[in-house]
Order: structure tokens, then C-alpha cells, then sequence
């Protein structure tokens, strides 16, 4: 794990009940870009792996789409919370950093999330998830996050967490477009984009 994995890892545990006040917002926030988005067709897919999983509110909303789904987090508060508000589901959560060898064989699932994960990470911790991520995944991975249009709230969060947000926007599809031969980016809502990556058209 990188240097800065660790105190990172101990701030999402100190917040974790303040993100777990906001779940229904997010299943809500979440449920709408699932609902609305035309980029990918996800009830294609029958298996999905959310890396960063948080409390749990996009794993919610897959596995209502009839998905399997397997959620990892590096933070033990994180998971704690969602696995107590998905315990009648059968989604799994475990405990796993992005920048660390996922525990799962090659082509585990058939697509992948990160949702709001990679622009708190520096460019080459980027590069060690999407590795991570493309190993265990048949079909797209999909980078759920900023784009460009940003409001003070994120800026101000962005700077609590002391991401990389700033940095991140400018050179997303640049920096997966070095691993990936197929990068599309997609709005889905005002201040968020899908960056989907066709997993098997890699460089």
C-alpha cells in the first residue's frame, strides 16, 4: 500500500458514519444516472465488482438490477455500514485495497465500478487500480466520477480529503487511454461523467 493509503485509510474510517447519513441521498443520486444513462446497457451483464465501495449505495442499486455483486473497500467502517444496510441482499463485501492485488481470479466479473475513487488517488496509484481492475474484469470497467464542472462543495471536500480532483479532471482520459485502446466519456449528470473502458481492447 502507497504512503498515502494508510492516513487515507484512516480518515474514511473516521467519516464513514457521516457518508453512511448521506446513503439514501446516494441511492437516490445513483439511482437516477443508472435510470437515465443510455452509454451502457447494464442488464447485459450478470456480474459487477464496485472497487471503493463506500457504504454500500451503488452496490444497492446493482444488485436491484438483478446483478451479483461484490463490493470491496479498503475502509472497515465503510463496509461495516454496508453491510448492515444490504444485510437481506447477497451482495458480498470484503475488505481490499485498489493498490493492492484484488482477491479474485483473472475475469472474475464481467464489468467493474469505481465510483468517485480514483480522483483522491495520485496519478501513479491511478494506474495501479486500473491494472487491478482490468485483470479481474471481462468486458468495461467503468470510472464513475468528476468532470470538469465542479461546484465549491466538491472543491472543499476535495481539499478535506486531500485528493487529487484538480488534477485528475485535466488528465483522465489521457491517463486510461495510455492502457486502454477503447475510452469513451460520458456525462451522466451535471458534474459527473462515466469513463468506460472496453477491457478486452487493451494496449
Amino acid at each position: 500500500m502507497s504512503n498515502s493509503a494508510q492516513p487515507k485509510k484512516r480518515l474514511f474510517d473516521i467519516i464513514a458514519p457521516i457518508y453512511g447519513l448521506f446513503y439514501n441521498r446516494q441511492i437516490t443520486k445513483f439511482g437516477a444516472v443508472l435510470a437515465s444513462q443510455t452509454a451502457v446497457d447494464i442488464s447485459a451483464y450478470k456480474t459487477v465488482l464496485d472497487v471503493g465501495c463506500g457504504t454500500g449505495a451503488l452496490c444497492d442499486l446493482l444488485n436491484q438490477m438483478g446483478l451479483s455483486v461484490t463490493g470491496i473497500d479498503s475502509s472497515t467502517k465503510m463496509l461495516s455500514i454496508a453491510s448492515s444496510k444490504n444485510q437481506d441482499t447477497d451482495i458480498q463485501f470484503t475488505n481490499a485495497s485498489a493498490l493492492l492485488p484484488f482477491p479474485f481470479i483473472d475475469n472474475s466479473f464481467d464489468i467493474s465500478f469505481a465510483s468517485y475513487v480514483a480522483h483522491g488517488m495520485s496519478p501513479d496509484e491511478r494506474q495501479i487500480m486500473y491494472e487491478n481492475m482490468s485483470r479481474v474484469t471481462r468486458h468495461l470497467m467503468i470510472i464513475y466520477d468528476y468532470n470538469a464542472k465542479r461546484s465549491p462543495l466538491t472543491s472543499l471536500i476535495e481539499w478535506v480529503e486531500r485528493g487529487d480532483y484538480f488534477n485528475f479532471i485535466r488528465c483522465a482520459k489521457t491517463e486510461l487511454e495510455e492502457q486502454f485502446a477503447e475510452v469513451r466519456v460520458v456525462n451522466v449528470d451535471k458534474r459527473a461523467a462515466w469513463y468506460i473502458c472496453t477491457v478486452g481492447n487493451t494496449k
